[in-house]
């Protein structure tokens, strides 16, 4: 059976920053796949809910940064996608469907970033 890493947040768990759920991504088309849901912000550490984070270019690098008190989440973040490349090598995953608009699973975001480094293919879903 495939495995496929998916943003919990797209199949209905309240893992999104404001802890609400979001449209569920229609599973019916991945019955013959097993779907590993995870949250890379809450893999690093980060509580749902949580206020919103946005990246920034920082002299010339990148960070995660809250909106509202602007701490500095970039550890955070880093951690949640090395956490979730793990998971992606100890079940042989190789495909993943992330977050659009995430700090962590979005085009620009640390997880879609780490995975993509490592040879798994990101699939984007809003």
């Amino acid at each position: 059976m495939d495995k496929i890493l998916i943003s919990a947040c797209l199949i209905g768990l309240r893992t999104r920053y404001d802890g609400k759920i979001i449209n569920k991504l229609c599973t019916d088309n991945f019955q013959k796949r097993c779907l590993i849901p995870v949250c890379p912000e809450q893999l690093g550490g980060l509580s749902t809910p949580r206020e919103p984070a946005d990246i920034l270019f920082l002299d010339g690098s990148k960070r995660a940064v809250s909106r509202n008190s602007k701490i500095d989440l970039t550890e955070n973040f880093l951690k949640g996608a090395r956490e979730t490349l793990k998971i992606c090598k100890k079940l042989n995953i190789n495909k993943a469907i992330l977050k659009s608009k995430s700090p962590s699973c979005g085009e620009e975001g640390f997880t879609f970033d780490l995975l993509k480094k490592n040879n798994i293919r990101c699939i984007i879903k809003s």
